[in-house]
């Protein structure tokens, strides 16, 4: 055997090798999943929400929403988050120096005015220019706070400062919340005994082409455009055949930034949102988790599968493309800034199995897939290609990805049912067949630029992304 041909014999076992390792992993994730969800869902049949309304132990709770240039959205999604179902809560709408009217369109729809409030800088922000309260008793829950721009953590962290309550509520100040999502939120809170929640989530659902009145669901509709569609499938895998197990085996790192619930008093002594990183979302999380540890105190992160949440997801190339950049770099930053967790007992599973996963298959592996076409390109170009190897491997992949997809939209459907129409499944199924050829090539451009820039360029910038708001493609009824 020549030094090529072995060169050639050890770089595609090593493909083989890894290949098979992470499809064993997302075949085991999805088994844990399905077995926790079947039991998740036997058990929702007999819990009555309606206690927890009424029940003195249920956790006081403050909302966040941070608020950059939301004029579009912004006063339906507060009027959305003030009518939630639950008991003992307040709604801190933070305006992180907007440069549009979003300020002007709070203080006359919520008939707003300065009041005086001694503001405990816990957790350090930038200025606070001046708190809002409004004269309408009906919105005597909401406070909204004009402060300089420092960026969304930044503007988290003020809302931290100003909260009353126990447990804080991180939004999107562009989501929609389903109106129990506070008391499914709060249920594993009041269930827990043995060991505290520190945090919890629930499952992110895309809003494109929803009909929406009044800051609510009305209708769930498929996206017609077909870049949405690609992301529903993409979060349905995620949100629904991911996270589930990663919370059953106590290892969950990230909870969306589109809704959240965490204990405040961890989250303060942790210091609170890091504003150094644009993944700010996923870094608590680990922080959070790694404080706890060091204190030898007993935790759980958890995660619930109902769909809690509706978010309007870029539907054009540039701003979907910033977006998993910013994803790609925050991921990155946590990695890096919590490196001593890789492979280290003293962690558990989070530093034995959750940081590993996340380093070999979140992050490096469309590295190494970049890696695996180039090395085929250039032994096809000296012509020493093993064409076979490439095209079993290539079948293989292919054909897992679309049964898993399409195995994420079946399951979901049976269990939630929330696309009502057929023809709009048939379009998911159709999409998930042409996902790897259309779809999975941007992620893949997308993760290597975002890699560039982190490591090349020194990227930092959180960039922003320019909502069109719900009503574009929205079959909206008239108030």
């Amino acid at each position: 055997m020549t030094v090529s041909e072995t060169i050639t014999f050890f770089i595609e076992k090593f493909i083989l090798y890894y290949a098979i390792c992470i499809l064993s992993f997302y075949v085991i994730l999805a088994g844990i999943s399905v077995f926790v969800l079947r039991k998740y869902l036997r058990r929702r049949k007999f819990v009555d929400y309606n206690l927890i309304l009424s029940s003195p132990f249920a956790p006081s709770i403050s909302i966040i929403a941070p608020a950059y240039n939301e004029s579009i959205t912004i006063e339906e999604n507060i009027r959305a988050l003030l009518s939630l179902f639950y008991h003992n809560f307040e709604v801190i709408v933070v305006n992180d120096g907007s440069t549009d009217n979003s300020m002007e369109k709070l203080i006359k729809t919520y008939e707003l005015i300065p009041v005086d409030f001694a503001v405990n800088y816990k957790i350090k922000t930038q200025e606070i220019k001046c708190i809002y309260k409004s004269q309408n008793k009906s919105f005597s829950n909401l406070i909204v706070v004009d402060k300089k721009n420092g960026g969304k953590a930044d503007a988290l962290n003020a809302g931290v400062n100003i909260a009353k309550n126990d447990y804080v509520v991180s939004v999107d100040a562009d989501s929609i919340l389903a109106s129990d999502a506070l008391l499914k939120l709060a249920k594993p809170i009041l269930e827990e005994k043995k060991k505290k929640v520190i945090a919890a989530g629930g499952v992110v659902r895309i809003a494109n082409s929803c009909q929406i009145e009044g800051g609510q669901i009305l209708k769930v509709n498929i996206p017609r455009k077909l870049l949405p569609r690609f992301q529903v499938i993409e979060y349905t895998r995620s949100f629904l055949m991911g996270r589930m197990a990663w919370s059953q085996l106590n290892g969950l790192l990230i909870i969306s930034g589109a809704l959240g619930v965490f204990d405040k008093k961890i989250l303060i002594n942790c210091g609170g949102y890091l504003i150094t990183t644009v993944g700010e979302d996923m870094e608590l999380v680990v922080r959070m988790r790694m404080y706890l540890v060091e204190q030898k105190q007993k935790y759980k992160v958890v995660y619930i599968p109902d769909p809690l949440c509706w978010t309007e997801v870029p539907a054009n190339l540039v701003q979907l493309g910033r977006q998993r950049n910013r994803w790609i770099r925050g991921t990155i930053d946590t990695l890096k800034l919590h490196r001593k967790l890789f492979f280290n007992p003293r962690y558990g599973i989070m530093g034995m199995v959750s940081y590993p996963y996340w380093f070999f298959f979140e992050w490096l592996a469309p590295i190494l897939e970049f890696l695996g076409i180039l090395y085929f390109i250039i032994i096809a170009i000296l012509g020493i290609p093993n064409w076979s190897f490439f095209f079993i491997m290539l079948g293989f992949v292919y054909f897992f990805a679309v049964s898993f997809s399409t195995y994420a939209i079946l399951y979901e459907e049976l269990t939630f049912h929330q696309y009502e129409k057929k023809s709009g499944l048939f379009k998911l199924f159709i999409t998930a067949w042409i996902e790897p050829f259309i779809y999975h090539p941007l992620i893949l451009w997308w993760s290597l630029k975002a890699n560039f820039d982190y490591f090349i360029l020194k990227k930092t910038g959180w960039g922003y992304l320019k909502k069109k708001g719900f009503v574009e493609g929205n079959k909206r009824k008239p108030r």
